[in-house]
């Protein structure tokens, strides 16, 4: 809560704030945030105005989190730009605000919607450890950064994945194709046998 009473409702009046804040619960995005109870430094311009208190200011946050493209933890600081006008809740705009307009309380400022407006909203939904990070190997798993400049991995042919799959990955052990319905060189019948046995006993 920030205190406006110094300001004496008189518009044109200022002054500066710097305070430092615990981080409130939950306060990023799904890959980054800033950590519960971490230290917000916030750099903060009050003025009052004919309708209210315009805070003007900038907050630097640490951030936490993960490489949407490696996983690989990440821990930087941000700073996020904000203003807001904070209406006196018994003068006529105060008194006709709109529900997404912010009102004064016994001359107190509430400031954490709007930080976590300012910082949520500008936080990256993809947080990347470097520009170029290259990820990982889409068929290993391994981080690229790391691996040697020529890694690849043979692909095989997904008309052959069943017989990979009955012979554990060695085709020269897969069992041979079945025999033609009409005979031929590579697979004799019984039939075949039976003709050539009557012949010679004719």
């Amino acid at each position: 809560m920030l205190d406006t009473r110094a300001l004496g409702r008189q518009p044109g009046t200022s002054r500066r704030e710097t305070p430092r804040v615990p981080a409130p619960e939950d306060f990023g995005v799904e890959m980054v945030g800033v950590p519960a109870g971490a230290v917000i430094e916030l750099d903060l311009r009050l003025e009052a105005v004919l309708e209210g208190v315009l805070v003007t200011g900038t907050a630097t946050v640490p951030l936490e989190g993960e490489c949407a493209r490696c996983l690989d933890p990440i821990s930087d600081t941000f700073e996020a730009d904000f203003q807001e006008l904070f209406v006196y809740p018994d003068t006529r705009s105060g008194g006709n605000a709109e529900d997404d307009e912010y009102r004064l309380e016994d001359d107190l400022i509430d400031l954490e919607p709007v930080l976590r407006d300012a910082v949520l909203l500008a936080l990256p939904l993809s947080p990347l450890c470097r520009d170029d990070c290259p990820g990982l190997c889409a068929e290993c798993g391994v981080r690229l950064a790391d691996a040697e400049p020529d890694h690849h991995h043979d692909v095989a042919d997904p008309r052959w994945a069943a017989l990979h799959e009955l012979t554990g990955g060695d085709a020269e052990s897969a069992p041979s194709a079945p025999a033609s319905p009409t005979g031929g060189s590579g697979g004799p019948g019984p039939r075949g046998t039976d003709r050539r046995e009557r012949r010679q006993e004719g």
